[in-house]
């Protein structure tokens, strides 16, 4: 074989070795791609996760705060409710205490009746006792049913002056009673459960 023989044939393999040797390269570049890809889709992959996981965390926020909300308003309504429980049944109490109270007042004159017949009534003539016990004995079975619905009488005679209860009618000088104590009743008052529907007129010690 000639010496040009052997060139041509150098070149030949030359020419043959080139594109393996470019393909090879070509390969070893794509491989260093593919793993660029695969970091950058590691990286994606954790922030979408980080961000579910972000919007989860603050839909649980918002849930707990919804709950929250609704416990709160729950709480005020059971309180509104047992306000109003109480209200009612004050007012129930109230109503039923002092429903007598009109009825009461309208009594009142003939318990003061009653009294003065049997102060004015001669104990000592035997024609009358039996009239006077009769009222006596009337007086006290109806001071004691009107008691029964809380109607009280108030006879603060030698008690301190209260103007809750009682209505000075005058004022003396009296020895014998300390400054702004009742020192004789005119007039009885009466209360029923616990309010003064009359006060009793007295006379006070200066």
């Amino acid at each position: 074989m000639s010496n040009e023989e052997i060139k041509v044939n150098e070149e030949e393999l030359k020419k043959q070795e080139a594109p393996a040797e470019q393909e090879a390269e070509e390969v070893e570049a794509e491989a260093v791609g593919s793993d660029a890809d695969i970091d950058w889709n590691e990286e994606s992959e954790q922030e979408i996760e980080e961000a579910q996981i972000a919007q989860l965390e603050a839909a649980l926020l918002l849930s707990e705060a919804k709950v929250k909300e609704q416990q709160d308003s729950v709480i005020r309504a059971k309180a509104e409710v047992e306000n109003m429980r109480r209200r009612t049944e004050q007012e129930i109490d109230k109503a039923r205490k002092y429903a007598l109270n009109k009825f009461s007042e309208e009594l009142l004159p003939v318990i003061d009746n009653l009294e003065r017949a049997i102060q004015a009534a001669d104990a000592e003539n035997e024609a009358v006792k039996p009239i006077l016990e009769g009222v006596e004995l009337t007086h006290k079975t109806f001071v004691d049913v009107v008691a029964k619905f809380g109607l009280k009488e108030i006879n603060p005679e030698g008690e301190a002056f209260n103007p809750e209860y009682h209505q000075a009618m005058s004022i003396q000088e009296s020895p014998e009673h300390e400054p702004n104590t009742v020192i004789f009743v005119m007039q009885k008052g009466y209360e029923l459960n616990g309010r003064v529907i009359r006060p009793a007129m007295v006379m006070v010690a200066k």
